[in-house]
Formats: structure tokens, sequence, C-alpha cells
């Protein structure tokens, strides 16, 4: 469920990509000659990234409730005092240039760069999501017959259903089966909690469609 509700928040309140963030403070740092790299603002503000990076990578194991706690604890500490040290040191970055840039787009996505803190089922970034949509855009040039925003909307909605199965390790082609042979038996149901028994997550989906747990380890 994890999966479906971040897709929506980021949707829904710009989530910004902390990824990004982090690449634009490497990227602004290697204009810089390497002699000096270390003596750079720059490089204290990547430290403070990787110490942010760090302490939630320990909360992988955690539930959501236990990972919330803990970022409200450990890590949002990081994160305030990275923004504070940002918006001390502004003025001091040049007026113009890679570093100008970085300072902007850091400072003008703080408020969406925090917002898993203030939720334990959002991952600091969405790289997973990035992830997902890559062979989408890899192969977009077999979809130059979606013509019309029906077809695009049906077609985004059938490609958000397979990663999320994916997602939930399930065998995509064996989950459509399941859900085209059984939704249709509901047909005169005028409740659809029904639906709940199919989602990707629900534990009452049979066996023969999930990923055995080697195929999961590789």
């Amino acid at each position: 469920m994890a999966s479906v509700r971040y897709l929506l928040q980021c949707a829904l309140s710009k989530y910004s990509n902390k990824a990004h963030c982090r690449r634009h403070f490497y990227d602004a740092l290697e204009v810089i000659p390497k002699a000096h790299q270390k003596e750079s603002i720059l490089h204290l503000f990547i430290k403070q990234i990787q110490a942010i990076y760090r302490e939630e990578g320990k909360l992988a194991g955690l539930s959501s409730e236990e990972r919330l706690a803990q970022r409200q604890l450990v890590v949002k500490p990081l994160v305030d005092a990275f923004f504070a040290y940002l918006k001390q040191n502004e003025t001091k970055a040049p007026k113009s240039g890679k570093t100008r840039e970085t300072f902007t787009y850091a400072l003008n996505q703080k408020r969406y760069l925090r917002v898993f803190l203030d939720d334990g089922d959002l991952p600091i970034d969405n790289n997973a999501s990035e992830r997902a949509i890559r062979g989408f855009c890899i192969v977009k040039k077999n979809w130059e017959m979606i013509d019309t925003i029906n077809e695009a909307t049906s077609s985004a909605i059938i490609y958000s259903i397979a990663e999320t199965a994916k997602a939930n390790n399930l065998k995509p082609f064996d989950y459509f089966e399941y859900l085209l042979t059984e939704i249709p038996k509901h047909a005169e149901d005028k409740n659809t909690d029904f639906l709940t028994e199919f989602l990707p997550w629900s534990k009452s989906l049979l066996e023969h469609i999930r990923k055995s747990k080697k195929a999961v380890e590789k």
C-alpha cells in the first residue's frame, strides 16, 4: 500500500527528489578544481547530505510508525541543520553559476524536500519510482499509436498496476490474468469492497501469483 500512497502524495504535494538535490551539489563541486574541493563549502553540504542518508538508511527495517518517530528524533535535526546552514551561507554564494543554481534549487525546494519527515511511509527520495518508469520511457516509441487522452490515461493506469504488482513481488502477467478472471464475477455487485481482496498487497491473493522467495532474492 505504501507504494501507491507514495505515488499519490508525490503528485499531490509536488514531492521533490532529495537525490536530485544531492546531484546538484555534486555537479557544482565538480566545477571547482580538485585541489580545492575539500575547502569548498559545497563539500560541507555534501557531508551533511551524506549524514542524512546514512541515518535514514538505518531505518529501513522499521514499521512506518517507528520510522516516523526515528525520523523526527534523529533525521529531522540533521535536515533542519542543513537548511539553516544553507540559508546562513546563501549570501556567500556567487551571484551566478553552478553554486548559485544549487543554493537556489535547494532553498526553493525546501518545503518539498522535507515532506518525507512527516510520513513514515514516504521514502527519502523518489528514486524507486523513477527506476519503475524507466522501462516505460525506454519503449515509449511503441506507444506512438496512442493519440487520445483516454488512451493515454488507460495505458498509464495499466502500467501503474503492473509496476505496483512488481513492487509487491507479484508476477504481473499472472496478476492481470487473475484480475480479469475474478473481477467480472462481481459485475452485479453494488458494493465495491470486494476489490480490497485483489489489491497487490492483499494477503488473500493466490500463491501462484506471487514470485518465489528465490526469485525475489535475485
